[in-house]
């Protein structure tokens, strides 16, 4: 089984804070479409799954070269963002205020974070995005991974990671 398949098969935990209702092709589109980007097709496939909420602990971190705010070796990713606009929970949809509100760089796609810290796909300089972890409190970015589908194949659980 291929590393993207094995994450995917145990990525969501049975939290449902955050969860969207199930994925449709209209809102792809109504997101492409606001964000003015191509998802992913791996973050599609993971939210096709289960629109949004939390990350199994098996997954719930990515380790870094340097240390960041959050920790010396890894910075958190406790949830993935969906598609949609039920509840009070973020979403992909809310990244264009985000960005203005934490006064974060254009072009970005939040998947995860609280305002202090995000993760985001970038697509500042390439059609395919980057993920990267922005430190609003510090102003401060940190590039994670070149695509999204190498993000989620590089994640592990915060446990085994040095903190």
């Amino acid at each position: 089984m291929a590393k993207f398949e094995h994450v995917k098969a145990s990525f969501w935990d049975s939290g449902t804070y955050g969860v969207q209702p199930p994925l449709t092709d209209a809102l792809i589109h109504q997101a492409e479409e606001l964000l003015s980007v191509n998802l992913p097709p791996e973050l599609l496939e993971l939210l096709r799954l289960r629109n949004g909420g939390p990350v199994s602990d098996a997954w719930n971190a990515f380790p870094t070269q340097q240390p960041t705010s959050w920790s010396l070796d890894h910075v958190p990713f406790t949830d993935l963002h969906g598609i949609g606009h039920n509840g009070h929970s973020t979403t992909l949809l809310d990244s264009p205020y985000l960005t203005t509100e934490w006064d974060l760089p254009p072009r970005l796609v939040l998947l995860s974070g609280d305002g202090h810290y995000w993760i985001a796909l970038d697509y500042r300089t390439q059609p395919e995005p980057s993920v990267t972890w922005f430190d609003t409190d510090l102003d401060a970015e940190l590039r994670l991974a070149a695509d999204f589908r190498t993000f989620i194949e590089g994640l592990m659980p915060a446990e085994d990671l040095a903190g």
